[in-house]
């Protein structure tokens, strides 16, 4: 009852539906900026606010994350209140990210797409994203492995850290394998340090393959 299963099942959940959110709006906003977006003051304030969004410390998303979707739109401390509150936290790395990606094609392959009648959206369709999605991709494993090792967040929308039942549903109070970690090691007896040990190796593992997979990505795609 006391094992590794169920915060280990609460993270990837988590994790999951934190990826529902950010990887669309993420890469789509990318997009946007780069291609679509005119070149103003406005759209200027939001490029430099997205890079300094990726620079605010996560206990400020965990606050914004408990007044705006814990209270304000009610979700409670569930688990869609925190895949919410940590969309917001690596979104500005994704954009980031994908902006980046975006920016290494080649003007030329661009231009050849314009000359044969393709409009904005078709390039960006069959050539920005398709030459670009391995910086696009690796970027979003880099801010999903960010995700896992978060804790400050995760605690204040929960506001618990021990949970012995798996996930059923997206409005259930939740825990992270981080935050179990450090229970674990608080109890004095011997056997639950011995689970926080596993649990350490289990987490630098996933943290390891995830990072290994973006660097995989990367240079696969520039081969």
């Amino acid at each position: 009852k006391s094992g590794i299963l169920a915060p280990l099942a609460w993270t990837l959940c988590l994790i999951f539906m934190t990826a529902i959110f950010t990887i669309p709006l993420g890469v789509s906003t990318a997009l946007y900026l780069e291609e679509f977006a005119s070149d103003n003051l406005l759209n200027k304030i939001i490029k430099i606010n997205v890079s300094n969004l990726a620079g605010v410390p996560s206990i400020i998303y965990g606050l914004l994350g408990l007044a705006f979707f814990t209270y304000t739109l009610s979700l409670g401390k569930s688990l869609l209140a925190g895949a919410l509150t940590m969309t917001l936290l690596v979104l500005p790395i994704v954009i980031i990210a994908s902006q980046e990606a975006i920016r290494t094609i080649q003007p030329s392959l661009k231009d050849a797409a314009y000359a044969l009648g393709a409009t904005k959206w078709e390039v960006s369709k069959r050539i920005i994203l398709p030459h670009s999605i391995g910086g696009i991709m690796s970027g979003i494993i880099l801010a999903m492995s960010r995700a896992i090792g978060e804790t400050a967040p995760i605690l204040i929308i929960s506001s618990i850290v021990f949970i012995t039942t798996v996930p059923s549903g997206p409005l259930d109070r939740f825990t992270v394998l981080p935050l179990q970690i450090y229970t674990w090691a608080s109890f004095p007896k011997d056997d639950f340090r011995a689970i926080a040990s596993t649990g350490i190796i289990v987490l630098l593992l996933i943290l390891i393959v995830m990072n290994s997979i973006a660097v995989y990505v990367r240079f696969k795609t520039q081969d």
